[in-house]
């Protein structure tokens, strides 16, 4: 049975089921992509309800569409009542997806061989900032720590200047795609063998990043180079930077093929740069960079941004504005695919959030807001036979 408040019958990960007893953003982030593509996913909480992420700024709204498309339970595995439920629960799902420190669960009477005598068929996804083993294990994680452990702040900020984060915990985002790339293979490895037996997948969110930036560890060993800082300039490829126009607008731009080079030059109203052999290829472009960016920045401060849009969209020159998410919400494009779905919320009404990524060929309705916590007790433990009198002994025993 589905308990999310949305038909997801359609999506290629329908009859799967998820349960959800993980925390903050990366791991919660994973199960929900698979919610948007037609899992059941229920979300486990403590009784309390202290999720860190709901106290996360702007209050509760980070949740609400963190959490989308879930039903919500509440239980505290710690106690003994609580575990034993637990174990009454889990026989009924296909993965279980957790991101306490290494030897957590096994600490509440929780370990492996526990969770597969209760369902040999299911799977751990286990979801920490540095993994199962090793001598960091037992660290805390956050995104701004995975950012800076993988290379990625090393990455940000103005030549010679400090490393930088984004203002967003996108460790956590990069995070938990992986982890809903795990789900989905573990789902597909069931497809093709029913009687497969569950796996305990290992997913540190620092490793995860270092995925993401494949080449720098082959450039530093093949060719003694420690990929640094470079402002908004793109160090392998030209022309790519942002650039910013007469009327004060900030345009991101790549010309770093020959042929849109040439375009651009065209669209400068400087042909001949095109076969200036200092600027004929990317190579040649990389060697002189300070010259090229010279000359389009010097250009860029000479348009107003609509005649400038008007003349690069013309010629075939990939740019855009540096756009707020005011301005996401407002592009026609984005409009028009209904890129934001609007939240079914009980206490606002409706909230705006991204529509499920990728599209499988079918427009589900948009799913409710993250639950209230326990908000469907009743009935996900009403269908493994629990009474109301049962429930009601178990929330004074603040077991639920």
């Amino acid at each position: 049975m589905n308990h999310a408040t949305r038909n997801q019958a359609q999506g290629p990960l329908a009859g799967l089921r998820i349960l959800d007893m993980a925390t903050v953003v990366a791991a919660p982030f994973g199960a929900t992509l698979c919610a948007d593509a037609g899992a059941e996913v229920v979300k486990l909480e403590l009784p309390e309800g202290n999720d860190p992420l709901r106290g996360l700024a702007p209050t509760g709204l980070y949740w609400k569409v963190l959490n989308r498309g879930k039903a919500g339970i509440s239980l505290d595995v710690r106690k003994p009542e609580g575990r034993a439920l637990f174990l009454q629960l889990i026989a009924g799902f296909d993965i279980l997806v957790e991101n306490f420190r290494p030897g957590t669960l096994d600490r509440w009477g929780l370990d492996w061989a526990t969770l597969q005598a209760a369902n040999p068929r299911l799977s751990v996804l286990r979801l920490t900032g540095f993994g199962q083993t090793g001598p960091y294990a037992d660290r805390p994680g956050f995104a701004r720590i995975f950012e800076a452990m993988g290379g990625l702040a090393h990455l940000t900020g103005e030549a010679g200047g400090n490393p930088l984060h984004i203002n967003f915990p996108l460790g956590d985002a990069v995070a938990g795609l992986f982890g809903a790339f795990a789900i989905a293979s573990l789902a597909a490895e069931r497809a093709r063998d029913p009687q497969a037996p569950g796996r305990e997948v290992d997913l540190s969110a620092t490793e995860a990043l270092l995925r993401v930036l494949e080449p720098l560890a082959a450039e530093h060993e093949c060719l003694g180079e420690v990929r640094g800082r470079t402002g908004a300039r793109a160090s392998y490829t030209a022309p790519s930077n942002i650039y910013r126009t007469q009327d004060g607008l900030w345009i991101t731009l790549v010309g770093s093929s020959d042929a849109i080079f040439r375009r651009l030059c065209t669209a400068m109203g400087e042909p001949g740069l095109a076969d200036d052999a200092r600027f004929a290829s990317n190579p040649q472009r990389m060697r002189h960079l300070d010259q090229i960016d010279g000359a389009i920045a010097q250009w860029f401060a000479t348009q107003d941004y609509a005649g400038l849009a008007a003349l690069l969209e013309a010629h075939g020159v990939p740019f855009s504005k540096i756009y707020s998410i005011a301005d996401v919400l407002d592009d026609p494009h984005f409009q028009a695919r209904e890129a934001f779905w609007r939240l079914p919320d009980a206490e606002l009404g409706s909230l705006p959030a991204p529509a499920a990524v990728p599209r499988f060929g079918h427009n589900p309705p948009p799913p409710r807001t993250g639950p209230a916590c326990g908000e469907h007790n009743a009935t996900v433990y009403g269908a493994l036979g629990l009474t109301a009198g049962d429930l009601a002994t178990l929330r004074a025993a603040h077991v639920i």
